[in-house]
């Protein structure tokens, strides 16, 4: 099992309870900047919901479904896991997590023309299908 994965954070395009904009503070962020990751079991959508949050204490969005359950349970079973913010994407971000404690370290940046997540994300997609697929980074 990795000991470090990236992870992406959704929910961005919705604003906060406060009327603070994510996006607005997504934009802010720095690569390797610190997240916060905090277990949401009152959240009435899914008490499996894990929120993330900058290290302004904003709330920059959630977690995607495939992994709050799992990120989650680790948390609440004493797991230190650390993040720091990896880099925007179209509508959210990536977060890096270490597992076990350790700091978080962004991966090598791609070399030249050598296809990012999002574009490969959007070749994926068939706009005439009106099937758009989850994007879902993938572990080191």
């Amino acid at each position: 099992m990795p000991r470090q994965l990236s992870l992406e954070v959704v929910g961005a395009l919705y604003p906060n309870a406060d009327g603070s904009n994510r996006l607005f503070e997504l934009r802010m962020l720095n690569p390797g900047d610190g997240i916060s990751l905090i277990p949401e079991p009152t959240n009435k959508a899914d008490p499996l919901a894990v929120a993330v949050f900058s290290f302004r204490g904003f709330q920059i969005g959630y977690l995607s479904a495939e992994r709050c359950g799992w990120i989650g349970g680790k948390i609440r079973q004493g797991h230190d896991i650390r993040a720091i913010f990896q880099r925007g994407t179209r509508d959210g971000a990536l977060i890096r997590v270490h597992l076990d404690g350790g700091i978080p370290t962004l991966p090598s940046p791609l070399p030249p023309g050598v296809w990012t997540e999002d574009e490969c994300y959007a070749c994926s997609v068939d706009p005439e299908s009106g099937f758009w697929p989850d994007y879902i980074p993938p572990d080191d």
